[in-house]
């Protein structure tokens, strides 16, 4: 396999800019000509829509910028291309962050397409659900599957600790779960009703679906946020804005608030964040961090929006708290937590209450029996 030294970063046809390894192992980035013409700032904090050299710091992405970072998969896609990568007798520490985004090319969240990329001979074999599903498992149990190309293939760039696999339905592109080796047979279920029950609580939520099995109750599948028809839609996680790792709990919604609004400059942004923490909240869902909060650019109407929510499902952090701290409440934020930071955020008192008091009280009786 060739070892890149630059890249061509492209959203459609559009070149947005290079990317280019430093004599200190960092990537540099530099807008293209045209596009700082007619383009946006992808990254507004550490990226700005200017005429220079950016160059990262190596931390936290391994000197990367962190919106170029969110194209690489996270611990399932790692996994996945590292065993690839050893069964094509390529030593994946040799392999750097540019050079795993040419193995990306278009296939990553959001809509960056990377050029040249490292052209990777696969033969895909069609395979139900619950095949998909042992062969993950087998990668998790033993290192070894039979198909590990169709594996890399369908799931190699995609986030998260749970495997998964990039799929489309009905010509649209959806996302799949499978269990880990640590969650229960039934997290699919679980999950797909926590996104009805948080649909009920009046949050912004992507389609999502529990695709049927033979071996449990169904695998939970959502259809992509990132994507609208066959456009892709920029989007940028809060760890990218922050270039801050998602693995340190370091965030306070407070925080997440004040980038809402400082980003979209639209309360009704900052309400739809809200009604998340409430949940979050009484759902105990816990694994809250910055990797799972994102933002998508609206080039038409040129303005950040929140994305829908995503990974919600019973969970915990580090020591069993909240990633995101509540308040700087991690252990037990409760009612007086939420408001508090509603207030410093101003959002009228008496409409948060209310929300929040429906939020508790929807999650209690659609996913109480989950929450134990």
């Amino acid at each position: 396999m060739n070892s890149y030294k630059h890249l061509d970063v492209f959203i459609e046809d559009r070149k947005v800019g290079t990317l280019a390894v430093t004599s200190e192992h960092r990537v540099a980035f530099a807008y293209d000509e045209k596009w700082l013409v007619d383009g946006f700032s992808i990254s507004p904090f550490s990226l700005p829509l200017e005429k220079k050299v950016f160059v990262p710091k190596y931390d936290p992405f391994e000197g990367l910028y962190g919106v170029f970072a969110d194209s690489l998969p996270d611990e399932w896609g790692r996994l996945l291309t590292d065993r690839f990568l050893l069964s094509k007798r390529v030593d994946p520490r040799t392999v750097d962050g540019l050079n795993r985004l040419a193995i990306i090319g278009d296939s990553g969240m959001g809509t960056f397409r990377y050029y040249p990329t490292h052209e990777l001979i696969i033969i895909q074999e069609k395979k139900s659900y619950d095949a998909i599903a042992e062969e993950c498992m087998n990668v998790l149990k033993t290192d070894y599957t039979e198909d590990l190309d169709s594996l890399f293939l369908l799931g190699a760039s995609s986030g998260g600790a749970r495997p998964k696999i990039f799929t489309v339905i009905d010509g649209e592109d959806w996302i799949i779960k499978f269990p880990s080796a640590y969650d229960s047979p039934e997290i699919g279920l679980e999950e797909y009703r926590y996104s009805e029950c948080a649909r009920n609580c009046g949050i912004e939520m992507s389609e999502t679906r529990l695709f049927s099995s033979e071996r449990c109750r169904g695998y939970f599948g959502t259809k992509r946020f990132d994507r609208k028809g066959k456009k892709g839609i920029h989007m940028v996680s809060v760890s990218a804005l922050l270039e801050t790792s998602h693995r340190i709990p370091n965030l306070d919604y407070d925080i997440l608030m004040k980038l809402t609004i400082q980003l979209t400059n639209d309360y009704a942004e900052v309400e739809k964040l809200f009604r998340l923490m409430c949940f979050n909240v009484f759902s105990h869902n816990r694994d809250d961090h910055s990797k799972n909060f994102s933002f998508l650019y609206d080039e038409h109407e040129g303005k950040w929006l929140l994305s829908p929510a995503y990974d919600l499902t019973y969970s915990n952090s580090i020591g069993g708290e909240h990633a995101t701290t509540v308040n700087g409440n991690g252990v037990n934020p409760g009612m007086r937590d939420i408001m508090a930071v509603a207030d410093r955020i101003r959002l009228n008192h008496k409409k948060a209450l209310e929300t929040a008091e429906m939020i508790r009280e929807t999650v209690q009786e659609e996913i109480g029996d989950l929450i134990r």
